[in-house]
């Protein structure tokens, strides 16, 4: 009986379900399209979200294949279940195809478009896992393209249009994510001089210090915009005076950005930021804050109007 736990937690383990948190963006388009009181839309939405969370497992377990060697001879990594032994190979391509067929049929259910974009992520991930990983700049590029594709298939599954600035700040929030990420595994291998991970030789901390900076200020901006868009202002409702409630937002987007920053910087935080997520209770503090601002702003934008 304890050894089919393990063998199960081991399973579990290897999908990696931590980082299912990640397909939140699929269900964004939900709330800042105010469908989430929709019951149709809502489960449509859950639907999408799942399918790309067994997608997203599937390509963690194809990655994890194609890196156990490396990944057995690296300090932390050695303990994932692929690279340690407890998920042999043929087991590993068992649950990665049951994952991604189940996945797809969802997908299939919803409509095609979704599919398309499922197939897509599966693509851009495959190709990322063969070698794209390796190549500097590029590999961020392909983890931000992922974002895009949640926001894209969330937008898809419950029929709305995507406001550009969002899909824009999408782009800086992933890239800002993948670089500061890049950025932290480079000073912890220059700390233990040693390194699995090819593309870290092709980085600098001079370099990821002027990208970072460049997609913080254009996360920031592409942010403000999206809050006052037309787009924006025409879906949640424009009030007489024409003010944007989600503006009381940004403040909590700029602190999030700054502790972020803060914790690579001054106390040298762990690289995943689904760790620091979960772990820095002010980081915390402030998602819950902004998921409460985004609520009455959508919900009660439109009543407001300090200038009225």
């Amino acid at each position: 009986m304890k050894d089919a736990t393990n063998k199960l937690g081991a399973y579990l383990a290897v999908m990696r379900p931590a980082h299912w948190v990640k397909n939140a963006f699929v269900l964004a388009p939900l709330f800042f399209s105010r469908q989430f009181r929709q019951p149709e839309s809502c489960l449509r939405e859950l639907i999408a979200a799942a399918c790309f969370c067994l997608i997203a497992s599937a390509v963690y377990i194809f990655n994890d294949l194609f890196d156990r060697r490396e990944d057995s001879q690296h300090p932390v990594k050695r303990h994932r279940p692929i690279a340690a032994g407890s998920v042999p190979p043929v087991q590993a391509w068992v649950l990665l195809t049951c994952l991604a067929v189940v996945g797809v049929a969802g997908s299939v259910y919803l409509q095609m478009r979704f599919l398309l974009i499922v197939l897509v992520y599966l693509g851009l991930n495959v190709l990322y896992s063969l070698g794209v990983k390796h190549i500097a700049i590029l590999d961020v590029m392909i983890l931000s393209a992922g974002f895009v594709l949640r926001i894209l298939a969330g937008s898809v599954a419950i029929r709305v249009q995507p406001s550009h600035w969002l899909i824009l700040c999408t782009i800086m929030i992933s890239l800002f994510l993948g670089f500061t990420k890049r950025r932290t595994e480079l000073v912890a291998v220059e700390r233990q001089a040693q390194t699995t991970r090819k593309v870290l030789q092709h980085y600098s901390v001079r370099f990821l210090d002027q990208a970072i900076a460049m997609v913080t200020g254009a996360t920031i901006v592409c942010y403000a915009l999206y809050t006052v868009d037309d787009h924006t202002l025409a879906v949640l409702g424009r009030p007489a005076g024409g003010f944007s409630a989600m503006l009381i937002t940004v403040p909590s987007v700029v602190y999030g950005l700054f502790r972020y920053i803060y914790l690579i910087y001054h106390d040298q935080e762990s690289a995943d930021p689904t760790t620091l997520l979960c772990r820095d209770v002010p980081t915390l503090i402030n998602l819950l804050l902004w998921v409460a601002l985004c609520y009455v702003a959508v919900s009660y934008g439109s009543r407001f109007d300090p200038f009225g």
